[in-house]
């Protein structure tokens, strides 16, 4: 594996920023001063969550590899099919568009989104199509239970917020969000099957909101 295309929510994105991709505090937070003058005009308007990054980050074992975040506008899921023509063209500049290996993409969503949103199935139904395919896409869902202020029962029609992936026969891991180790050996585990059988597979964290639904948002509310 050389690298990953990641296209996911708003929250949590500084903490992929910070902790994962190594972008510093600094230019973080200057992003955040009124006074930031970028250096591209294009995108200036736009708030801090929807930006996107590429680091090169060193794994345990020694390798170099590449995380690229897509940049992604408000309709959350609509990073979906960027991400994988993204990591397609990828591939194909790499030379590996037959065994699409060393290039894999990661959707995050959330579970209101998934359920909601119809690009996200209409990406997913290309995942076998000759012209289209990324050689599987890893899902990881960040279910905390609430979309906005919705319940789950006033949500969606299906008993888990995966189901969709019952229209591809594609596997589906449910995790206990605050067991960090389960969390780590199904992410492993989905990676593997993803590379041996070239398919979607989902990784659901069931998990809660604590704070709230940003950080200007009193709690109680969602």
């Amino acid at each position: 594996m050389q690298e990953f295309v990641l296209g996911m929510a708003h929250r949590g994105r500084l903490n992929i920023l910070a902790n994962v991709m190594a972008k510093s505090y600094t230019d973080i937070f200057t992003e955040f001063e009124e006074s930031y003058v970028p250096e591209f005009f294009e995108g200036s308007g736009d708030v801090k969550y929807h930006k996107g990054f590429t680091a090169d980050t060193v794994t345990s074992n020694g390798k170099k590899l590449r995380i690229h975040l897509m940049d992604n506008p408000s309709h959350l899921e609509a990073v979906d099919a960027a991400v994988l023509g993204a990591t397609r063209a990828k591939q194909i500049q790499a030379g590996d568009d037959e065994k699409q290996e060393r290039i894999a993409p990661i959707l995050v969503h959330g579970d209101a989104a998934i359920t909601g949103q119809g690009v996200v199935y209409e990406s997913m139904q290309l995942y076998k199509l000759a012209g289209y395919s990324t050689g599987g896409t890893i899902h990881i869902i960040i279910n905390n239970q609430i979309g906005f202020t919705t319940l789950p029962k006033d949500e969606r029609s299906t008993r888990y917020c995966t189901d969709i992936a019952k229209t591809f026969s594609s596997p589906v891991f449910h995790v206990n969000a605050e067991d960090p180790e389960g969390c780590v050996y199904a992410a492993i585990l989905a990676l593997e099957i993803r590379q041996r059988y070239h398919c979607d597979v989902f990784i659901e964290m069931n998990c809660y909101r604590k704070w709230g639904h940003n950080e200007s948002d009193e709690p109680a509310f969602t």
